[in-house]
């Protein structure tokens, strides 16, 4: 019965280990019952003179539909988080520059763009009306001019189109402290006959992170009733998602970054599709417009950090995009916490290590019982040992022999793997923690190696690029081995003696601030054991 418990609990742990990396990435899971994928083809008739018989999504010819940005001037807004540049012809977004975040550590590294020149056929922050692509189709013109704005300030830069007989009037309105941009848009129907329509505001962007990097991949999502969702598989993407109302908002998102629509209406659709690596989402309305009466309808834009402070002045809820995962209810306060100490230690590295000396503090009293029984355990193995031999031949009555020892001795054999399994989700919200919260993205520990000049433990975030404290966890697991009594079965001693191993091999592209916070966690448990065994 006792080979049987441990090996559950070595076996457990390994599949927990491995199993999360390959199966379980670090997003919630989608619901598919909410994602229908787009199977219909929208007609080719002619919707009316002025507009042209083929849907913008569906174009057959890449030259129909094709933005030219030299028809419009550059209008650039600024403010202490971003730059944006926009084209007089419909307000499209040609770029969105963030001051305080760079696409890698080396100090001359460009900032991040959220909009690149591949993205502005498919009209990031523009009006499709009746499947038209209004910044392409219609005329327009503008009052507005560059701007520059400090924190507390607030700037409308205006749109004026015109689309046959519909005139379109936008009015975007930026903060000089926030990354939300919000749209008031106006359509006049200048007939005398009663026009109706489909009216869309449009996100587009490429892959906000690499293709290769399995742990943070763009993805697609959005919040409604029965809460978040998220889809990453590009095959599914392709045919493209869409979502029936009510939807809080939907997103192009990554675990740092996030560009988002939220709509001013509770009857908008969510729509979402991946073509040619370009991440394109739509919140679609139906409406109405009589003559002569202007029909309103608007909706807010967040392009920036997945900050919660930033995410939280936001509507519709949309501080909801930072989820960690399974062990969120942990991970959240874990990183309320990593905030705390680096306001005093200006550094999350040491932050780390004081929450795992926290950490190991809270689990003392439990770690105690579990050297305790540890002890014990090697007290039993020479009575174990003969059990063993008197009963080879007999499985059955060997695990009650052993069975009964352990109850006349209170000894619970598997009360020494017991603090590994309570510690498991907390390692796991810290591991997604340190993947997804933009706080740690980037921050150092160690800069550089000591007594050289190369760059080592510059990201948290990021593997340890020489493999050094993972080889040093190894070693401290191998001590801690060697310090815990040794099975009395032949096969738990050998699974045991590859554990090191087998958890140096997993941690070596871990984040370098989970090896971190295992390998103090480890040192602290064997400072613990020794003086355990000092004291018995």
């Amino acid at each position: 019965m006792d080979n049987k418990r441990v090996l559950l609990a070595v076996v457990l742990s390994l599949a927990v280990l491995i199993g999360w990396n390959l199966l379980f990435p670090p997003v919630p899971p989608v619901h598919q019952k909410q994602i229908k994928n787009a199977t219909t083809r929208q007609s080719q008739n002619s919707v009316s003179t002025t507009v042209h018989s083929q849907s913008y999504a569906q174009t057959k010819s890449e030259n129909v539909f094709k933005f030219n940005p030299a028809r419009g001037q550059k209008i650039t807004i600024e403010t202490p988080l971003y730059r944006a540049v926009f084209n007089s012809q419909g307000g499209i977004l040609e770029h969105f520059i963030l001051k305080k975040y760079k696409q890698s550590i080396e100090p001359d590294a460009p900032n991040i763009d959220l909009i690149t020149p591949e993205a502005l056929h498919k009209g990031p922050l523009g009006i499709v009306w009746n499947k038209i692509p209004t910044w392409i189709k219609a005329e327009w013109s503008t009052n507005g001019g560059d701007k520059h704005l400090a924190p507390g300030q607030s700037h409308t830069l205006s749109f004026v189109g015109r689309l046959g007989n519909l005139e379109l009037h936008r009015q975007l309105t930026f903060y000089g402290d926030s990354y939300q941009i919000k749209e008031s848009l106006q359509l006049i129907n200048l007939t005398s006959d009663p026009a109706r329509g489909e009216l869309s505001f449009i996100i587009s962007s490429p892959g906000l992170s690499k293709e290769s990097n399995r742990y943070n991949r763009t993805r697609i999502a959005y919040f409604n009733k029965d809460g978040l969702h998220e889809e990453s598989d590009k095959d599914d993407l392709k045919p493209g998602l869409k979502i029936e109302p009510p939807v809080q908002w939907g997103a192009i998102t990554s675990n740092y970054f996030l560009l988002s629509l939220i709509p001013g209406a509770t009857d908008m659709t969510f729509k979402a599709k991946l073509e040619k690596n370009i991440y394109r989402l739509a919140l679609s309305q139906n409406i109405q417009i009589a003559a002569n009466i202007p029909a309103q309808i608007s909706c807010t834009y967040y392009l920036g950090p997945k900050d919660e402070k930033c995410l939280s002045k936001a509507p519709g809820n949309l501080q909801a995009a930072i989820h960690y995962g399974w062990f969120d209810i942990i991970a959240k306060p874990l990183i309320k916490i990593l905030n705390f100490f680096y306001k005093y230690t200006g550094n999350y590295g040491v932050a780390i290590i004081i929450l795992t000396i926290i950490i190991k503090l809270l689990f003392w009293p439990l770690s105690q019982k579990s050297y305790k029984s540890m002890n014990q355990m090697k007290k039993l193995q020479p009575m174990m040992a003969k059990i063993r031999e008197k009963y080879k031949d007999d499985r059955q009555k060997m695990n009650e022999e052993l069975m009964r020892l352990y109850k006349t001795y209170k000894v619970n054999p598997a009360g020494g793997c017991l603090p590994m399994f309570i510690q498991i989700p907390v390692f796991f919200a810290l591991y997604q923690a340190l993947l997804g919260a933009i706080e740690l993205r980037h921050a150092p520990f160690i800069h550089y190696l000591p007594f050289t000049d190369m760059v080592w433990l510059a990201d948290l975030s990021a593997k340890d690029p020489f493999y050094i404290t993972p080889l040093i966890m190894g070693a401290t697991m191998f001590i801690q081995q060697k310090m815990t009594p040794a099975p009395g079965d032949p096969t738990q001693a050998k699974i045991m003696l590859f554990m090191p191993i087998i958890f140096t091999f997993l941690f070596m592209n871990f984040p370098s601030g989970l090896v971190i916070y295992w390998l103090v966690n480890n040192i602290l448990s064997i400072a613990q054991q020794w003086w355990m065994l000092k004291k018995s």
